[in-house]
């Protein structure tokens, strides 16, 4: 199993499938890779698709720190380590920590979309209904997992995930429990409730794509056309769904940027001599 050495002695554990394009997968820092299987299986067709474990988690080394800063930084490292540049698909926290990884390494990331969240979510969300907009709801949750991680793990999966049923959520909630530990969770989510990574968001530009469907109480529509304001060339797609529902939908988005790419580098003049 591939492991990248950080400085620190922490392993992070990753995997890839597939041949073509690189494109890495950056989730939620609860979330269990299998969770997005249908988008992995339909990009490892004509992609190189890697997932991997951040600290703390999965099969990972069990130690901190546990701060999107921290994260970023080990997402540029295996970045650096698979050498070549990549479309970083992210959720959730996972949008900021890409955003921020492409700050570090400008030239190892063409692209971020994010199928699920949003660097600027909670700047945006002030104001709104949205869940994120609201600090007595973050307040409620984040003393929630600190004194019922599972219970307040099952809140965060059923109001995200609408479309499983009882037994669907059962079986996200129990891998899920078993893939994210207590110890790893509540720094990070409270890590999240205080970062803006709007700095980094707007460096990357046109090369930031939001999707955005709607269904996520935690960032609505309303939220995402606000983000307009701060992200004035982001791609800030409405879309019919995410990329658990609708895998192909992220797919295609993300087909149209590597083949862009791909068409970029085939248009370069030679160097002279060659």
């Amino acid at each position: 199993m591939p492991h990248l050495s950080r400085p620190d002695g922490v392993e992070i554990y990753w995997e890839e499938r597939g041949e073509g394009p690189l494109v890495v997968l950056a989730s939620q820092f609860f979330g269990f890779p299998e969770t997005f299987e249908g988008l992995a299986h339909d990009l490892a067709r004509d992609h190189r698709f890697v997932t991997y474990h951040p600290r703390g988690i999965g099969s990972s080394t069990r130690q901190g720190p546990y701060n999107i800063d921290q994260d970023a930084d080990d997402l540029a490292a295996l970045l650096d380590e698979l050498g070549e540049p990549a479309v970083v698909i992210a959720a959730g926290d996972g949008t900021s920590r890409a955003v921020k990884a492409a700050a570090l390494r400008p030239q190892l990331v063409s692209a971020v979309v994010s199928a699920g969240g949003n660097p600027v979510g909670r700047t945006a969300a002030a104001g709104t209904e949205s869940l994120a907009g609201s600090d007595s709801v973050l307040d409620a949750l984040l003393g929630m997992m600190e004194t019922d991680y599972r219970a307040a793990l099952r809140t965060m999966l059923d109001t995200a995930n609408p479309q499983l049923d009882s037994e669907g959520l059962r079986d996200r909630l129990n891998r899920t429990v078993e893939h994210c530990p207590h110890e790893a969770a509540v720094p990070r989510m409270r890590a999240w409730i205080v970062d803006d990574a709007t700095e980094a968001a707007e460096a990357l530009g046109d090369r930031l794509w939001l999707l955005e469907h709607g269904h996520n109480p935690w960032f609505p529509i309303e939220v995402a056309r606000r983000t307009r304001k701060f992200l004035p060339e982001a791609h800030i797609e409405e879309v019919e769904d995410g990329p658990l529902t609708r895998p192909d939908i992220t797919a295609g988005v993300v087909r149209t940027l590597t083949a862009a790419a791909a068409e970029r580098v085939n248009i370069e003049p030679a160097s002279p001599g060659t």
